[in-house]
């Protein structure tokens, strides 16, 4: 297998601290992302990215190399991830749902296109189509959005999401397709009528 993450991690089992911190390195920001936008609160985000590493260590002496080192850390994201959201869905937290209402300044860095030439109204209807689309992608059952957001954050190959979600690749496909066209009638409705359907 010629992944140099994999060659990282067996280092690691060899007790390699800086090979472990190149791979957080390398994968701290993608793994935040894809958290951050399944949950919507930056802080529950970071410290959950935090214990995906410190899982990562834990196991790294059982670590087998059978797959892309990134299909088995983002499936651990993944399962924290989703142990996050049962957790909340047994008991809601107040501070969690004000958080996903109004994200923190310090959620996912955006980039924008240079907005000169463009008129302020114009600039405000950009990052209102930029908010409604990541409100969709959060609305999206849970699958679906895992789905996207590796595919997007991770760009992880399908192959690679099947093994995370436990499914086939025609079933990463189909969730894509569903995410994609819910996505796409959304978008048209909110661009025709200026309301956003849930």
């Amino acid at each position: 297998m010629d992944d140099p993450d994999v060659e990282l991690m067996l280092q690691v089992q060899q007790g390699d601290l800086v090979a472990f911190e190149s791979l957080i390195d390398r994968y701290k920001q993608p793994i935040y992302n894809m958290i951050f936008r399944m949950l919507r609160d930056a802080n529950e985000a970071e410290d959950i990215a935090q214990k995906v590493f410190i899982q990562v260590y834990k196991a790294s002496d059982r670590y087998k190399p059978t797959a892309q080192f990134s299909t088995w850390i983002f499936t651990i994201a993944r399962n924290l991830t989703l142990n996050e959201i049962r957790r909340r869905s047994r008991k809601p937290n107040m501070d969690s749902i004000d958080a996903a209402a109004e994200p923190e300044g310090d959620a996912i860095p955006r980039e924008y296109k240079d907005a000169r030439g463009r008129d302020a109204g114009e600039e405000t209807m950009q990052r209102e189509l930029l908010e409604r689309i990541d409100t969709g992608i959060a609305d999206l059952p849970d699958n679906q959005r895992a789905a996207i957001l590796l595919c997007k954050e991770g760009d992880i190959r399908y192959d690679e999401i099947a093994k995370i979600l436990g499914c086939s690749v025609s079933a990463v496909k189909s969730l894509l397709f569903r995410a994609r066209e819910t996505l796409k009638r959304r978008i048209k409705e909110y661009m025709q009528s200026g309301n956003w359907v849930e």
